[in-house]
C-alpha cells in the first residue's frame, strides 16, 4: 500500500489539490480544491482500489421521486455516481479506480467530473437538502 499511497499523494500534489489530512497507515487522505468547489474529498487507498467519496447533502425529502431524480442524474455523470449512505438520507459522490493502472489523467478526470457535477447540479442539490 505504501507505494500506491505515495503514487496517489504525488498525483494530488501535481494537480495542486491541498491535502488536509493524511494517514498512510490507514490509507486515507482528505483533500480539497476551493476553485473547483471540492471540500473534504476523502480518498481511501485500499488495494486494489482507490475509493473517492465526497459527502454532498443530507436529504430533507427521501421520497421515491427524489431518489429517482438522483438515479436519473447518475446517467449524466461522466465518472462516479451518486450513492446514498446507510441512513438513506446522505447523498455522496463516489468513484472507484483501479490502483494498479491509475494514472494522473484518470484521477484528474474523476475530480473534474465531481467539479462539473457541483457546478451544474448544486442548485438542485440545495433544493432537496435539509435546511
Amino acid at each position: 500500500m505504501d507505494n500506491y499511497f505515495q503514487k496517489v499523494k504525488n498525483y494530488i500534489t501535481d494537480l495542486d489539490y491541498a491535502i488536509l489530512m493524511e494517514d498512510e497507515a490507514d490509507g486515507l487522505m482528505v483533500i480539497e480544491s476551493e476553485e473547483d468547489g471540492i471540500k473534504n474529498l476523502v480518498l481511501g487507498i485500499e488495494e486494489p482500489l482507490l475509493i473517492i467519496e465526497q459527502s454532498l447533502v443530507n436529504l430533507a425529502d427521501t421520497s421515491a421521486e427524489t431518489y429517482l431524480h438522483l438515479l436519473q442524474k447518475n446517467r449524466d455523470i461522466v465518472h462516479g455516481a451518486f450513492v446514498i449512505d446507510e441512513s438513506g438520507k446522505r447523498v455522496i459522490f463516489r468513484d472507484t479506480l483501479q490502483l494498479e493502472n491509475l494514472d494522473l489523467n484518470e484521477l484528474e478526470a474523476s475530480f473534474n467530473s465531481l467539479a462539473l457535477l457541483l457546478s451544474e447540479y448544486s442548485e438542485q442539490l440545495i433544493a432537496v437538502a435539509e435546511k
